[in-house]
């Protein structure tokens, strides 16, 4: 179901207390049985403020930091808050002085979400010296921010001088509110529950509340929830409990009573968020309800649907999970019944169909969502999956598909505790300091999941099917219907005009240049420098603090002598001691972990360019054809099935960078790696290109299109590809633009000439698995493999001796363009978004190796990192809700990105102008600066190999795709601090300022209407020549992917 499932982890709560820590009571503890992790609750008894400590090893320290939101209106108060905590505190009165002390702290700023029922701020550090430096800083920002008038006018809303709305949350919620997912959400919560439940409300705050929210109200609101006794402090990873609890209690408990809030964990008049307020009334959903709501989209061809029950108590976590478990048989592959029946048809209700569920104060929702529904069926589904449903309680369920998928999840579990640790018990520790009992009962209990696992396992098929009658074909439901229009497109854009019309004439000349007048007062209030003492005064980690998780690696190389290893290690030794020869490449990482995963990695570089585009099949396709094992064929269902139950995880996938390549893993535990290999060959060659098969394909990835042409971010990236790369890309071919026309003349090929397209995929295949084209790789528990190489020799054992391709960079693939970017501006329309997304691309370094290269990366964390230049000058003045520099050496290109702009030209100007005055030395940079820049590499680097699974693949491709050494990594962190500010002011004015300019640069751009030509001929008259597109309506339209004139835009001007 939901990531909120993923919490779970069985466990109970151990009988050794340990003595207070000052104000601090320990609560209870928690050790799951699946794994080396506790959990340990605490609470100060004078301040009511709550610690949780969830302790195990990782290089990265995660801070998470609660507060119980609740609201009742759509004014955005929680949101809009959540980003004015960040403005500054009473003790650090400078906006950005948070981020800035967190960049030095080996963190990469810091970030938060506002949800229904929480604010949860976040911090991210490599090692711990760094997290328990920056704790009190953290927390003084929550609970005593400035609020003041000018952050909100920059941060929250204001109008412009040209009359038009901004600020960055105003902007954030322009590009969402009317998107298809906040408009179908926004529906079922007021349909849901009734008035007076704070569960109805937009905590993002809707664009027109925001127009006339204030300070005073939002100061309010912190005054109401904003306290010790209502927030959280969640750590997770390695340090030490008890100086964690020292940190708090030395630093912050006395602040907190010499401001009077030191009133225990329950003060008088305190009503607990949603448990205690009319929120907590119970309510039912009646007899249902259905109710259709529409979202602007010019293709009208394919709108969502959701379906929505109460679910479970919310203490009943024997329901809720089995719930889960059920969401999974249901769901979660082309062999479940809800997936087979509804999406692995050639004429598909839907692309993708998932059960998932939230927790709310007094019990649980359950939600089935089903995407890209062909609008003349959405009515049918509510029907159609209840007679699904039925059947399923009818016949009974597949039983011993069942025992598989508990066991798998509880292999998946294990996995999640390496791979993603701080998500599987988030929610959990969240939900009990929202919901659950003070004395941490209820944290043991939902953590007890082998217990529910193991009581799983006896259930019977009636048992399943009880479930699926209490919760889902005897309940009342609420179904929304999110229907494409394409006349509400048209009318968004003329009503948000005439508003800005009639605002304009509304505050006049005089009115407006007053409001610009202010805008530059606030900008200029929030702007005050930080005394550099403030910063220099907070000390640089030591990086020996960070705990790097240790890789032993070898490579099996025909072509270099068979066996070799960068230093002696075990790993080499076992290698050694099983003497078969393998005439192919195999790198071997090990680290410590209970799985070991096997990987083909296939080049595409030889694939003739017009078979290109059949990648998107081929991938989709990969696992759920037949295939043929010591010649009998086995159905795609048996394929599933086999998959499911001996592996942990597979997947296939096009890799980004590196786009040249396919990447297949298996991952499995070491008894069954033998097994993968032998898997891994008979997918890579003996899989047969069923039509049935290939239509079922076909119709889904066509089906879905219409949602990708709706994502600014997907447009705007596949248009970029199109302009810098060439018929020889992998990735170009297989984005949006390619499939476009591609996908509906595969369907049409597929009734009229079979044939053709098999064979077509039979080449496609021969060329990417051909011996020359691909490289394998094994990480995980590697150690615990009796024989590592004599099982590929066994499974592959006809593949011969051949010279490997060379690793191919998509650089080899730009177009003349790409190759020498200049002067070329796109301006696609899309009338399903509000706001602008753009890229701007120059040429750049195309070695990790060049002598520049570590200067550049300091340089562009210089100038965008969290609370530096462009932070301050784009996202701080609200041009846009996210502002990036990316070096990517793979494709020798060097970009800048606006993301949910107001007006993207606007921003890339103002950039430029900061830009080019950093370079001139007119803004100066600060020492404090270059040390926030280089700690937050430190991060970046950090949480890069911040699991055993990332550092293999580290090694991998630090080797094989990059070309340098394993540990190269660890080599740039000390290149990095050699970097001088002379050296990044150098790879400023000779790397970054060429995007800057249109001569040496190409600028693409994704608008709404209503800023599409104010963008154009902004480009246009910087010096860009300008095409203006807009998106294809019709995806079996055929002609072109984009409509409009190449020069329609150029010859306009202001």
């Amino acid at each position: 179901m939901s990531s909120t499932a993923s919490g779970h982890a069985n466990g109970t709560a151990t009988e050794s207390k340990p003595e207070p820590h000052g104000n601090f009571d320990f609560v209870t503890r928690v050790k799951p049985d699946y794994g080396n992790v506790v959990i340990e609750k605490w609470r100060s008894r004078v301040t009511g403020l709550s610690v949780v400590h969830v302790d195990y090893e990782a290089p990265i320290v995660k801070g998470f930091f609660a507060v119980g939101t609740e609201i009742f209106d759509d004014s955005g108060s929680p949101h809009t808050l959540e980003h004015l905590v960040f403005l500054g505190s009473e003790k650090y009165p400078y906006k950005g002085v948070l981020d800035n002390l967190a960049n030095r702290a080996f963190a990469q700023g810091t970030n938060a979400w506002t949800d229904q029922d929480q604010t949860v701020y976040t911090i991210d550090t490599a090692g711990y010296q760094g997290f328990l430096q920056l704790l009190p800083v953290y927390l003084d920002h929550l609970l005593w921010p400035t609020l003041t008038d000018s952050g909100f006018v920059t941060e929250v809303h204001h109008i412009n001088g040209n009359g038009e709305d901004a600020g960055v949350v105003y902007s954030e919620m322009q590009g969402r509110e009317n998107t298809p997912g906040d408009l179908l959400a926004l529906r079922l919560q007021r349909a849901f529950y009734p008035k007076g439940n704070a569960y109805r409300s937009e905590t993002g705050g809707l664009m027109e509340a925001l127009r006339v929210l204030d300070i005073a109200k939002i100061r309010q609101y912190h005054s109401t929830y904003y306290a010790p006794h209502n927030l959280c402090v969640i750590v997770m990873g390695k340090l030490n409990t008890q100086d964690l609890l020292g940190v708090l209690q030395k630093e912050m408990e006395p602040r907190i009573i010499e401001h009077g809030q030191a009133h225990g964990p329950r003060p008088t008049g305190w009503r607990r968020p949603f448990l205690e307020t009319k929120t907590a009334e119970p309510f039912s959903l009646g007899a249902g309800t259905k109710q259709i709501v529409e979202f602007p989209e010019q293709d009208e061809s394919m709108g969502e649907v959701c379906i929505s029950w109460l679910g479970p108590k919310a203490d009943n976590f024997v329901d809720q999970q089995a719930l889960d478990v059920l969401g999974t048989y249901l769901t979660d592959s082309p062999v479940a019944p809800l997936t087979k029946e509804f999406v692995e048809t050639a004429s598909p209700l839907c692309t993708s169909i998932y059960v998932s569920d939230s927790m709310r104060a007094t019990t649980t929702t359950l939600d089935v969502y089903l995407s890209s529904v062909p609008t003349e069926l959405l009515e049918t589904v509510q029907a159609r999956l209840t007679e699904e449903l039925q059947k399923i309680v009818d016949h009974g369920l597949d039983m011993e598909r069942m025992a598989m998928i508990i066991r798998k999840d509880k292999r998946r579990l294990a996995d999640a505790l390496e791979t993603s640790t701080s998500e599987v018990f988030l929610s959990s520790v969240i939900d009990d300091f929202l919901y659950g009992d003070p004395d941490g009962k209820s944290l043991a209990d939902s953590l007890d999941n082998t217990k529910r696992y193991n009581a799983y396992a006896k259930w019977t098929s009636e048992d399943w099917c009880a479930l699926i009658r209490r919760y889902f074909l005897d309940a009342p439901s609420v179904v929304i219907l999110g229907k494409p229009s394409g006349e509400l497109a048209q009318k968004i854009e003329e009503t948000e005009n005439e508003r800005i019309s009639v605002q304009r004439k509304r505050l006049g000349e005089d009115g407006l240049a007053k409001l610009e007048k202010a805008l530059e007062a606030a900008k200029e209030a929030n702007d005050q420098d930080i005394p550099p003492q403030m910063l220099s005064s907070f000390p640089l980690p030591d990086l020996s603090t960070v705990s790097w998780i240790p890789v032993q690696t070898a490579q099996n190389d025909p072509t270099k002598g068979g066996l070799h290893a960068s230093k002696p290690c075990d790993l080499e030794r076992l290698l050694q001691s099983d003497k078969m020869t393998l005439p192919f490449f195999v790198e071997f990482d090990h680290v410590k972990s209970n799985f070991v995963t096997v990987c083909a990695y296939l080049s595409t570089t030889s694939l003739p360019n017009e078979l290109r585009e059949y990648i998107t099949v081929y991938l989709s396709s990969f696992f759920s054809l037949p295939v043929v094992r010591n010649g009998k064929e086995l159905s795609h269902e048996h394929i599933v099935n086999q998959l499911d139950d001996f592996s942990t995880s597979y997947g296939i996938e096009n890799l980004s960078p590196f786009s040249q390549f396919v990447r297949i893993t298996l991952k499995v535990q070491p008894e069954q790696y033998e097994e993968a290999i032998g898997w891994l060959r008979d997918l890579l060659y003996n899989a047969r290109f069923d039509l049935d098969r290939l239509r079922i394909t076909a119709a889904k990835i066509m089906q879905g299109l219409p949602a990708l042409k709706r994502d600014g971010s997907v447009v705007l990236d596949s248009m970029h590809g199109s302009l810098m790369f060439d018929e020889t890309s992998t990735a170009a071919a297989s984005s949006i633009l390619g499939q476009m026309q591609f996908v509906p003349d595969l369907i049409t090929r597929l009734e009229e000439e079979p044939d053709e397209v098999v064979a077509d995929l039979k080449k496609f295949r021969a060329a990417i698995t051909q011996p020359s084209a691909i490289r394998f790789a094994v990480y995980g528990n590697v150690l615990a493999l009796d024989k590592p190489r004599s099982a590929w020799a066994q499974q592959f054992q006809s593949m011969p001796l051949s010279k490997l391709e060379p690793v191919a960079w998509i650089q080899e693939s730009l177009t003349p363009l790409g190759k020498k970017p200049g002067k070329k501006g796109v301006v696609v329309t899309i009338p399903s978004i509000e706001s602008s997304y753009s890229i701007h691309s120059t040429r750049t370094l195309s070695s990790w190796d060049h002598p520049d290269y570590a200067a550049l990366r300091v340089a562009a964390e210089v100038l965008e990192g969290m609370e530096s230049f462009l932070w301050r000058f784009i996202r701080g003045a609200g041009l846009a809700y996210g502002v990036n520099i990316s070096v990517d050496v793979e494709s020798s290109l060097l970009s800048f990105s606006l993301y949910r702009a107001p007006d993207s030209h606007k921003g890339f100007v103002e950039a430029a102008r900061v830009v080019k005055e950093v370079a001139d030395e007119k803004m100066v940079i600060e020492d404090t600066t270059m040390d926030a820049a280089k700690s937050t590499l430190v991060y970046a680097y950090a949480s890069r190999t911040g699991t055993v699974g990332k550092s293999a693949i580290m090694s991998f491709t630090n080797q094989v795709l990059r070309g340098v050494s394993a540990d190269h990594h660890h080599e740039l962190l000390q290149r990095f601090k050699a970097v001088t500010k002379a050296d990044v002011l150098s790879a400023i004015r000779t790397y970054i300022l060429p995007v800057f300019d249109p001569a040496t640069s190409v600028a693409v751009v994704v608008s709404s209407p209503n800023k599409a030509e104010d963008i154009a001929s902004g480009l246009k008259n910087a010096g860009y020549d300008v095409e203006s597109r807009m998106l294809d309506l019709g995806v079996s339209d055929s002609g072109s992917d984009c409509s409009g004139s190449d020069s329609a835009m150029s010859e306009e001007s202001r």
